[in-house]
């Protein structure tokens, strides 16, 4: 049986390898579960339906809670007039006046539209930042951290997979 010593090297090398290949190791455990509180939604889909309607990436980030890999979205360079809605579902969640460059490589934004997104907090062993999703079909939208800019102090930082841009 091969020991495995687990040090801060070998964990920050296997964060980087994962990174690498698109999804950082503990949302790669969490795809697929859904907080029992996210259950009940205006918008509800059996799998099957969710399949169908979205594209195998939007599937996996916005139903089974994957993160895409950074810099590989086209929105992230997007800078017309409008708004980024989810695209599970259709409801505008995020305005083009709030979309800000934070360097990460996923769209982020300072404050979401009023109603739009809900948060949960993450309760995981390995701490991780709140969970951002759709507030009317619960789909996993990305996370939202207190390094953002003024006025709000925060960074909604949202795979573009979860979002489609609705110009105005």
């Amino acid at each position: 049986m091969k020991i495995i010593r687990r040090t801060k090297r070998n964990f920050l090398g296997a964060m980087a390898a994962t990174l690498a290949g698109g999804m950082a190791p503990w949302r790669q455990a969490m795809a697929g579960t859904r907080p029992a509180a996210l259950s009940e939604f205006e918008v509800e889909h059996g799998r099957t339906h969710w399949r169908r309607r979205l594209s195998a990436q939007q599937y996996r980030v916005l139903r089974r809670g994957a993160t895409e890999p950074p810099f590989t979205s086209p929105l992230l360079d997007e800078r017309r007039q409008g708004h980024f809605a989810c695209a599970g579902c259709g409801l505008p969640l995020f305005s083009s006046d709030t979309k800000f460059d934070s360097g990460t490589g996923w769209p982020s934004f300072w404050v979401p539209m009023d109603g739009a997104v809900a948060t949960h907090v993450n309760e995981a062993s390995v701490p991780l930042p709140n969970e951002v999703h759709c507030r009317r079909c619960g789909g996993h939208l990305g996370h939202v951290f207190d390094d953002g800019p003024h006025p709000t102090g925060l960074r909604y930082c949202i795979n573009g997979a979860a979002l489609v841009f609705r110009q105005t």
